[in-house]
């Protein structure tokens, strides 16, 4: 059972990210503040939900959360600030535009660069702990992996409808057959070897 909040008098925001692991893509995250009272038996950490499940709950997130927001951060930014970096960066991008500004942030993981002027806690594995996260993990998911599908449409070898830009096997063979596109992530291990390269 998910825990509604860590500090229940003060206005806590969950926030989570998705493609870190990523070979290709931005990296996304979001920022979610639920009501107190806000119950959904379906709701748990993203990658233990089917896609089906994602997709249904995130309407369901964005109508009755307080506020809700998604940042993002490009393959150019990440190879200049170094992935764990542009995880942050894309959290307090998404935090940035929140409708209603948090007190407190639960964070999803055991690093994070403080937010300005706002308290944050981070949680080992909080997506499947903590309401907030758990929302903020499908949102961040979801949104992800459309932008993934319509990269798949402009990039077809790399099959990313399929893996949305993670090092599967296919993945890595698109890119020792064709190279490289504008969206992977430069200074990443993208073949287990690493060839050279034309970048």
């Amino acid at each position: 059972m998910l825990l509604p909040y860590l500090e229940p008098n003060r206005i806590e925001a969950g926030c989570d990210e998705a493609g870190r692991g990523c070979l290709a893509g931005s990296v996304f995250a979001a920022a979610v503040i639920l009501p107190p009272d806000f119950k959904n038996d379906d709701l748990n950490d993203s990658k233990q939900l089917s896609e089906k499940k994602r997709y249904a709950l995130r309407p369901v997130i964005e109508r009755e959360a307080i506020a809700w927001a998604v940042g993002i951060v490009t393959p150019e930014e990440i190879d200049k600030i170094n992935i764990l970096k542009a995880s942050f960066l894309a959290m307090h991008r998404a935090i940035d535009q929140l409708a209603v500004k948090p007190e407190h942030l639960l964070i999803d993981g055991n690093r994070f660069t403080p937010y300005p002027d706002i308290a944050h806690t981070t949680v080992v594995k909080g997506d499947g702990k903590y309401l907030s996260i758990a929302a903020a993990s499908i949102l961040a998911k979801t949104y992800r992996d459309d932008y993934m599908d319509e990269l798949a449409k402009e990039y077809p070898d790399y099959h990313w409808t399929e893996n949305k830009g993670y090092p599967t096997k296919a993945h890595r063979e698109a890119i020792r057959a064709v190279g490289i596109t504008p969206y992977h992530r430069k200074t990443f291990t993208l073949l287990p070897e690493q060839l050279m390269l034309d970048f």
